[in-house]
């Protein structure tokens, strides 16, 4: 028995310790993600995976001929490569910037020729000097000349065809230096330069180089301070000061339809963070420009295409990058996918082309599809290309099954195959429930075939508020043609209730004005609807007349709370998409604060211009007031289950309508109560905003010394504990 339980322990032991290997050495190099609408990272399939890397030895680059003279290899091994391109024929292409080189490789990454050297057209031996861009069209190789400030053009087989000097023209900068570092050529041979030290924008020349313009110049921007002491700067010292300029590009390339892509890393670390959730491209760090420099990018993910969102510090981890991402590079994927690579963290960021992220992938490290320093992306095909230039090599990463699902899905959509698409989307949401596109995949072949309810359902799932309030407007098409003979038998029994019950509040406050009777607290409620007709009558007699009471006015304080707290949680999925509220807790603060300091500030104030009104008259005054909050904002919100997105200006209008008839009743009660002119009210009403800011910086002030003493007395205690 003993002997047995040894060999099964044994068989044990040697089954973990297979499993943890297996576990081990099929790990990912990197983790595959998404973002959730919080902002959190979400666990992905991985979309790729590396098959090899690609460096000197297995190009066959270091096995050229063998200078005669010499004995040395006159073809030195890849060294500071620049840039990655793959043409129409899979040919990889390497700007090797040490060699000087363009080393053109066939389909299976090994060596068909280089160039380097050629005979210009002046009949002079000629020579690339440190090439930072290589862009093929059908029959023409482009090459950025960076450092003899030129594009020189070969044909297909390498063989010199033309040179394209620097620009000439009036708008160019004077005394700049022309380095030309990317470019790119549309369908009709215009030609897109990226100098790495113009900040005008991208230069646009016409197939013989001629000089067109600039296009997409990044916007800037000056600080407040920076305007305001130009005002006072000599013209001398403003010619001195350093001037605010749009931030240069630094990569391009062009989609089939001509559109093009841009990116720049030269954008204020803040700007480009505040960018991350806005739909506006003044400082996104890529761009999708038409031929007439418009940027027409599409922005439409819960966050902007513009790299890492989680650009948080993390703490304890001080190997992390943060901030935000710094973008050298764009590729066109299939299916008008693209992505974009961060030198910062050796990441590839993927999004489709509304610009939502389809997946994100990559770090640094010495594993197998890690990269060192990345420097540009490519795609093969199937297979993404990604340039380390620290290594002097590039991976190959294959798509997986999960990656052709996903492009399948969009093929099929692209084509208006819904029906296939559907098949797609629910395969990846099998694989990857977190899969948002997917979600809207589905919900927009269901909205075709006219099933309104599931449409809404899975855009819902997505946050798609756009297309889910285009399946709520059908769906509601339905439900009124089905009910269409009660709506107007709704609205009539909603108009003479309410026409009802404001005429017995009318009778009941006509009969309580000439009772000598004692009044309830019903009869002090209701006068709050006499109160918001007639704000002047109103608060006269509610100071003299003592028509309101304190506890009618806190009665009116309860209902405003609990009308707040039901628009945080009453509203539409159209209007709260996120499912975001505040507590009734947070409620009452957020309305006692200010209510509090509006009459404190008040009656401090008044007390010292002579107002008539005492604490307790500015309370209930200032309470009655806000009656038209939960008569207009409860409307509101029942509004939102019943309206669209593009009808959501009645919401709007209904709450702001609100705010301004509580607003004109505050002031006009502020001013019965004190009796004060219209000026003086005025004057009071400025003060007194005043005085609830100082308050409020007294009692912060006022907190943040009761902490401290409170910490050192606890400092002093824990001390003598010590000790004793």
């Amino acid at each position: 028995m003993k002997r047995k339980l040894t060999i099964f322990t044994a068989t044990a032991l040697c089954a973990v310790m297979l499993l943890g290997s297996v576990s081990i050495f099929g790990s990912a190099s990197y983790l595959t993600y998404t973002y959730s609408v919080d902002g959190f990272d979400m666990a992905s399939p991985d979309a790729y995976t590396p098959e090899i890397e690609i460096d000197s030895v297995y190009m066959g680059v270091t096995e050229l001929e063998i200078d005669k003279a010499t004995g040395e290899g006159i073809a030195p091994p890849i060294d500071d490569p620049r840039d990655l391109f793959v043409d129409r024929n899979l040919n990889v292409y390497i700007a090797d910037g040490a060699n000087s080189r363009i080393v053109v490789l066939n389909e299976y990454y090994k060596y068909k020729f280089a160039i380097k050297e050629f005979v210009n057209d002046q009949g002079v031996p000629d020579s690339l000097n440190t090439p930072s861009g290589v862009y093929v069209t059908e029959d023409e190789i482009f090459v950025c000349d960076t450092e003899n400030n030129r594009l020189v053009v070969f044909d297909l087989e390498g063989e010199f065809k033309r040179i394209i000097h620097e620009p000439k023209s009036d708008v160019m900068p004077a005394n700049s230096i022309y380095k030309p570092v990317a470019c790119a050529v549309d369908s009709t041979g215009r030609i897109y330069v990226i100098s790495s030290t113009t900040y005008m924008g991208v230069i646009s020349l016409n197939a013989d180089g001629s000089f067109v313009g600039f296009i997409g110049a990044q916007k800037v921007s000056a600080s407040v301070w920076q305007i305001i002491w130009r005002q006072f700067q000599t013209e001398e010292q403003r010619a001195l000061s350093v001037q605010n300029v749009s931030t240069e590009f630094n990569n391009i390339t062009i989609d089939h339809k001509g559109f093009i892509y841009v990116t720049t890393s030269s954008i204020e670390e803040w700007q480009q963070q505040s960018a991350i959730t806005s739909k506006s491209g003044d400082y996104a760090p890529v761009k999708k420009l038409n031929s007439s420099g418009a940027d027409i990018m599409h922005r439409n993910g819960f966050f902007a295409p513009n790299g890492e969102v989680s650009v948080r510090n993390v703490a304890f981890d001080t190997n992390t990058p943060t901030g935000a991402s710094k973008i050298i590079d764009v590729a066109i994927g299939p299916e008008e996918t693209w992505s974009i690579i961060d030198e910062k963290r050796s990441r590839v960021y993927t999004y489709d082309k509304d610009g939502k992220m389809l997946f994100t992938f990559g770090d640094t490290g010495m594993q197998l599809g890690n990269i060192s320093s990345i420097e540009a992306v490519a795609y093969q095909g199937d297979k993404l290309l990604l340039l380390d230039k620290t290594r002097d090599s590039f991976t190959v990463y294959n798509r997986t099954e999960y990656g052709d699902i996903l492009i399948n899905a969009l093929r099929n959509n692209n084509d208006r195959k819904y029906d296939k698409a559907v098949e797609d989307w629910q395969a990846i949401l099998q694989r990857n429930s977190n899969f948002d596109a997917a979600y809207v995949g589905i919900g927009k072949a269901l909205y075709r075939a006219g099933d309104w309810e599931g449409a809404m359902s899975y855009y819902k799932f997505a946050y798609e508020t756009e297309n889910y309030s285009a399946a709520f407007k059908m769906w509601r098409k339905d439900v009124v043609s089905k009910i269409i003979w009660l709506i107007p038998i709704l609205i009539v029994a909603v108009v003479v209730l309410i026409t009802q019950f404001f005429k017995f509040a009318g009778r009941v406050n006509k009969r309580v004005a000439v009772s000598t009777d004692r009044r309830t607290f019903w009869q002090e409620v209701l006068y709050g609807f006499h109160v918001i007709f007639h704000p002047f009558d109103g608060f006269w007699d509610l100071k003299h007349e003592r028509r309101g009471s304190v506890r009618a006015a806190f009665f009116w304080l309860a209902i405003t709370i609990l009308t707040f707290t039901y628009q945080a949680i009453g509203r539409s999925y159209l209007f709260n998409p996120y499912g975001g509220y505040a507590s009734i807790f947070i409620q009452t603060t957020g309305l006692l604060v200010p209510l509090l300091l509006w009459v404190t500030a008040n009656w401090c104030l008044t007390t010292l211009f002579d107002g008539e009104g005492s604490f307790k008259d500015i309370f209930i005054a200032t309470c009655y007031s806000v009656i038209p909050l939960p008569l207009l904002i409860i409307p509101s919100v029942i509004a939102t289950h019943m309206v669209t997105l593009a009808e959501g200006n009645v919401v709007t209008l209904l709450a702001t309508f609100a705010y301004v008839w509580m607003a004109i009743l505050l002031f006009t009660g502020m001013m019965t109560t004190h009796d004060y002119t219209l000026g003086k009210n005025i004057l009071t009403s400025v003060g007194t905003i005043i005085g609830m800011a100082f308050i409020m910086f007294i009692i912060l002030l006022f907190t943040g010394l009761i902490t401290k003493i409170v910490s050192f007395i606890g400092a002093i205690v824990t001390e003598i504990s010590y000790r004793l």
